[in-house]
């Protein structure tokens, strides 16, 4: 023991006099700010959607990256909506939508059911406007996807719509004058939208809060539902691609022209939270994008009550459920965070830099003592434990979700199917009730003529009996009076002596 005391206390002054490597960079924690907003339009023309010129472009080589930070669980309000037939009026909000929440379908119920909702909705705050299959209201309706315009510091929302044939959607022009939405009791406003000006969808979950996603009118908002989250602006959806399959014989089988239409995302690796850039295409309809799989996943609740409300409407108060808490599934790779460039270059230069060489008790000593996690890091064991422990309860809530909606389709298909038999019926029995109506007047009828006809010999019968009785009183008066002549000519012939 007295001759390692010695050993220790000669490293502790070999360390203490060894160069000191310097410490690595902090992480860059600024956003690139948003682009200048672009050249005012004229006041009668809606915004034009974003274009190359207008959108953020991707970062320079050796621009600071900042480093993710797992979202924390977030208070969600989620409803079912009653979308209107018409498009409802715009409505102007002081700050971004939250990032996507994932929501993946589950199989239609019918072939001719579209997928509604799945996106954020203002009713006095951001409140997610859950996903369902739901027939057209009408022959021939159209489901029109929710619009999102980032003009000033604030966004003018429009929300999802059902429109007739032939309606397309129309942006609100610039000229427009609105009132700014006043947040619901104890709502507390979140961050301004933070990217360029115009037409945009939120970001993908898991993403930091704010930023918004340049994409053309009509993107449906769970194209990035399998994107990495951003930590900075640059990510936008570009062109829809238009991918047309010409009619086709194939023993004497016609393949009619088909239109599968897929969106691209872009970004530069300074805007995700992998810090690679992206490059993608993906299905351009909700309901296959919404399936994919997601970088983080941040479940969308189900709501409490499968009744839904009606579109919102400037002063007209909807009572909203209690908000449910959800917690973001976040993988390995982002839930212990990869350094930025810069700092990776640090670490590099650290590492490069030449180090004592260790004396043996100091070696023994390292080697004795167990590995500590840092500081505040939760337990690897704990967290990937919690991490499957969430992805279980998210599964769990999302089949129950789809055997809901199933159920809850099931339900209208037999709620129509016994609405038309009953109908049916219905209809069945005022028949019959109608015929033997008509066989019952018809009767009636006949009974009536029947009668008549009886009448008719019975005043006949009376009026020969009336006749027959004049003519036998007539032949009993003229054989009286012939009996009462010939007395009277037998008394006139032998006169009473």
């Amino acid at each position: 023991m007295k001759a390692i005391i010695p050993l220790i206390l000669a490293a502790s002054v070999l360390c203490a006099c060894a160069p000191q490597s310097p410490p690595p960079p902090p992480p860059a924690t600024d956003q690139t700010p948003p682009a200048a907003p672009p050249a005012a339009a004229p006041a009668d023309q809606a915004p034009p959607p974003p274009s190359e010129a207008n959108q953020s472009a991707p970062a320079p080589e050796g621009a600071a990256e900042a480093v993710y930070t797992p979202p924390a669980p977030q208070p969600v309000v989620s409803v079912y909506e009653d979308p209107p037939q018409a498009q409802p009026p715009p409505v102007e909000v002081g700050w971004a939508p939250p990032p996507l929440l994932v929501e993946p379908p589950p199989p239609p119920p019918q072939p001719e059911y579209v997928w509604t909702g799945g996106y954020w909705g203002w009713y006095g705050n951001w409140v997610w406007v859950h996903g369902r299959w739901a027939p057209p209201p009408r022959p021939q309706y159209h489901w029109v996807q929710p619009y999102y315009d980032h003009r000033g510091s604030n966004v003018v929302f429009v929300g999802g719509f059902w429109g007739a044939p032939g309606v397309v959607f129309q942006a609100p022009g610039l000229s427009i004058s609105l009132t700014l939405a006043v947040p619901g009791p104890g709502v507390i406003p979140g961050p301004p939208p933070m990217g360029p000006e115009g037409v945009f969808i939120p970001a993908p979950p898991g993403s930091v809060l704010g930023i918004i996603i340049p994409a053309p009118i009509g993107t449906a908002p769970a194209v990035v539902t399998s994107a990495p989250p951003v930590v900075s602006v640059g990510m936008r959806v570009t062109t829809i691609n238009n991918t047309t399959i010409n009619n086709t014989t194939i023993n004497n089988t016609t393949i009619n022209n088909t239109t599968i239409n897929n969106v691209s995302i872009v970004a530069p690796a300074s805007a995700t939270a992998t810090h690679q850039a992206v490059s993608v295409s993906v299905p351009a309809q909700a309901h296959l994008a919404a399936a994919l799989t997601p970088v983080v996943r941040v479940m969308a609740p189900a709501p409490a009550s499968s009744k839904a409300i009606p579109a919102y409407v400037p002063g007209h108060a909807v009572a909203l459920p209690a908000p449910q808490t959800v917690h973001a599934v976040v993988p390995a790779e982002l839930a212990h965070p990869r350094p930025a460039a810069k700092e990776v270059e640090a670490n590099q230069a650290m590492r490069a830099a030449p180090k004592p060489e260790p004396s043996p008790a100091m070696t023994m000593k390292k080697e004795a003592e167990p590995a500590r996690p840092p500081p505040g890091a939760p337990h690897p064991a704990n967290n990937l434990k919690e991490q499957q422990e969430a992805a279980a309860k998210q599964k769990a809530e999302a089949a129950a979700e789809a055997n809901k909606q199933k159920a809850e389709a099931a339900a209208e298909a037999n709620k129509k199917k016994a609405e038309a038999a009953a109908e049916a019926n219905k209809k069945k029995a005022e028949a019959a009730a109608e015929a033997n109506k008509q066989k019952a007047e018809a009767a009636a009828a006949a009974k009536q003529k029947a009668e008549a006809a009886a009448e008719a010999n019975k005043q006949k019968a009376e009026a020969a009996a009336e006749a027959n009785k004049k003519k036998a009183e007539a032949a009993a008066e003229a054989k009286k009076q012939a009996a009462e002549k010939a007395a009277a000519e037998k008394r006139k012939e032998n006169p009473p002596q």
